[in-house]
């Protein structure tokens, strides 16, 4: 439930930064209209509801199942397609709910993100200079990073063949996908800031000398 929810969760906020990302560098001038307080409140509930709503539909049809053992999962999480397999009664609504619920708050934010970054590299193709071209890409350049690291990890570990590979090597995917790439994701967007930069350039510098 906690990993459906914050997955999904982060998934949209992903694409609402991406629009926020767009609406910066296509219609700089039009930005405090159109990312005004109430749209950010309204994406940021949207994304924490999406999530919600999704997770307590899968656990309440979870319950509906009937588990005729064995009745433990040997994997790093508990997710619902796991679980759907140790269920010996009809599992189709679960499975129904389950595509619907990837194609639209799993596909339809990679698809919008994928949109908004085509945009985004339009308009900055455009840009006359190649220092603005540098200044406007460096303001998204810590978004997209998380962008390939979340969906990368994500469809690795969903949408690759499960035949022909170990359960070691679904568990080290799993634990990258809900460990490593969350873990990551301050230190990037940290990584913009000037007084982390310094540091770090004065880390370098105590470690070369």
């Amino acid at each position: 439930s906690l990993l459906v929810t914050s997955s999904d969760t982060e998934s949209t906020f992903l694409a609402a930064m991406a629009y926020d990302r767009s609406v910066a560098i296509c219609r700089p001038l039009q930005y405090p209209v159109l990312m005004r307080v109430k749209v950010c409140v309204g994406l940021v509930t949207g994304s924490w509801l999406c999530g919600l709503v999704n997770s307590v539909t899968h656990t309440v049809l979870a319950t509906t199942l009937t588990l005729c053992g064995p009745h433990q999962i040997s994997h790093f999480l508990c997710d619902i397609p796991l679980l759907l397999k140790l269920s010996c009664s009809d599992t189709s609504v679960n499975e129904s709910v389950l595509h619907v619920a990837s194609a639209t708050i799993g596909l339809s934010p990679c698809l919008f993100t994928a949109g908004s970054y085509t945009l985004i590299i339009a308009a900055i193709l455009r840009i006359p200079s190649a220092q603005g071209r540098r200044k406007a890409f460096s303001t998204c350049a810590s978004h997209l990073t998380v962008v390939v690291l979340f969906y990368g990890t994500a469809n690795f570990n969903y949408d690759r063949p499960r035949e022909g590979h170990s359960l070691d090597t679904d568990i080290l995917v799993s634990v990258l996908f809900c460990v490593v790439t969350p873990m990551l994701n301050p230190i990037i967007y940290s990584l913009r800031n000037k007084e982390v930069q310094s540091a770090l350039r004065k880390l370098a510098g105590r470690q070369i000398a």
